[in-house]
């Protein structure tokens, strides 16, 4: 049976009645978790595990926004608590040391999410801040110029891939350049093309082959000065052919108010703009009825995106020895690179 179009949140730690009827009415293609929907990992699972079973698919995602720093809804005490994307370069002051210590924390993390039913990270953010653009991005951001955010995003999504957990690369095409929290306000981008080209589109090409995306509310004059990229054709049309993102492509939060209009007219809007997929986190259910007034089946082309992008689920996991991988990311995170290298060969031989 086709799924909707739609990513629903929920408001606390298990469905409601009425939560559990409303999502086996609309079937969702899938659900996302926040840090309200979190207690502990028997919890998450059973949670996570209603979620699959009102749509009667065991295999539907279920995402979270896991990036370290002050975006992370799983932590402490249940879960390790992860560094803001900048902390890497920082610890190891080398690009390619960074690289390795940045697989290994997204490895780590696919670890936890894996084990409590979540199978999609929306991570890494791949936005290129600019001196004095808002501080919404700031320190989710893995460096200050673009091919350092494409080697580093990269390198996030490949650990997330090798745990099991799909990435979402976000928020594209770019959100670095942006004077306002799109939280709150609608962020108008004056930058011409070719510097847009040059450098917020860079990482968001250099990734077009990742198997999900989300988009910026973000206005772009270069683009469409009338529309923010979540519900403009012309930006939508730019991912596909200009950045070549051939995977699914979601929205941000349809809640949010950089957007206006009804959110039936935001969820109409965005599909028909090009977005494959609605998002709408705050487990509010009377808003989510309204989304759900404006969302169709998910099918055609969309829904092949769909199914590509969970094709890309590896059912055997990259194997992992926790508690070694954990020492030694610490071990890099805090610069003991001594005890990052483990006994030499000698000593593993006494």
């Amino acid at each position: 049976m086709t799924r909707s179009a739609a990513i629903y949140g929920c408001s606390g730690h298990r469905l409601t009645a009425e939560e559990k009827a409303f999502f086996a009415d609309v079937r969702p293609w899938g659900f996302i978790v926040f840090r309200r929907n979190v207690d502990g990992p028997e919890q998450m699972r059973a949670l996570t595990d209603e979620m699959r079973h009102c749509v009667g698919d065991a295999d539907a995602p279920v995402l979270i926004d896991q990036e370290g720093g002050r975006v992370q809804r799983m932590g402490p005490p249940h879960w390790a608590k992860y560094p803001p994307a900048e902390a890497y370069l920082k610890a190891t002051n080398d690009p390619l040391a960074a690289r390795e210590l940045v697989r290994l924390g997204a490895r780590l993390m696919a670890n936890d999410l894996k084990a409590v039913g979540v199978d999609v990270d929306c991570a890494p953010v791949l936005d290129v801040p600019v001196p004095g653009a808002h501080d919404i991005i700031g320190d989710r951001a893995w460096g200050r110029d673009p091919a350092t955010v494409a080697m580093l995003g990269r390198a996030a999504a490949e650990g997330l891939l090798a745990g099991g957990v799909l990435p979402v690369i976000k928020h594209m095409p770019g959100h670095g350049r942006a004077f306002a929290d799109s939280h709150h306000d609608l962020p108008v981008v004056h930058a011409d093309r070719a510097t847009l080209d040059g450098w917020d589109f860079a990482p968001f090409r250099a990734l077009s082959d990742m198997p999900l995306a989300m988009t910026a509310h973000v206005v772009f004059d270069a683009i469409d000065p009338k529309r923010p990229a979540t519900t403009s054709r012309k930006a939508l049309k730019l991912m596909r052919e200009d950045l070549g993102f051939g995977g699914l492509i979601m929205t941000d939060d349809l809640s949010m108010k950089a957007l206006s209009g009804s959110l039936r007219e935001r969820a109409e809007d965005s599909l028909k703009a090009g977005c494959d997929v609605v998002l709408h986190c705050n487990g509010d259910l009377d808003e989510m009825r309204q989304v759900a007034e404006g969302v169709g089946k998910l099918k055609g082309k969309a829904g092949k995106r769909a199914a590509a992008a969970l094709a890309r689920i590896v059912r055997e996991v990259e194997p992992l020895d926790e508690f070694a991988a954990r020492d030694r990311f610490d071990a890099l995170m805090a610069g003991r690179l001594d005890a990052a290298r483990g006994p030499d060969v000698g000593e593993a031989q006494a």
